[in-house]
């Protein structure tokens, strides 16, 4: 990884931190040098091991696969990406996502 992309990411990752402050959360940038479930590349937001991808292509799965392989036993992952000029999204497995769906939703069937 060269000096650019690696100072890309770490732009997008205050950028995350950010965005949960701003949410409410305490969002600061992790330790990935340790690896394991204390490397998630942001913290702050309980029950979630967060993976940033700062990039104009990324594999879905395989960034998945990093943060369900380095988070802890009682987090989920997630990845936030963002393109250059886009805002950014959350990718989650989707039964994580129809789980937080349901605690919120009244269901009418």
């Amino acid at each position: 990884m060269g000096k650019m992309s690696r100072q890309k990411g770490k732009t997008g990752e205050r950028e995350v931190a950010a965005l949960l402050r701003k949410h409410g959360f305490a969002g600061q940038r992790g330790v990935q040098y340790q690896g394991g479930p204390d490397s998630a590349d942001v913290t702050g937001l309980p029950g979630w091991h967060v993976e940033v991808k700062r990039t104009e292509r990324m594999s879905i799965y395989p960034a998945m696969d990093q943060a369900a392989d380095e988070k802890a036993d009682h987090e989920k992952p997630v990845v936030f990406h963002r393109t250059n000029g886009s805002y950014w999204v959350a990718i989650l497995d989707a039964r994580d996502f129809l789980q937080l769906v349901s605690a919120t939703v009244t269901r009418t069937a």
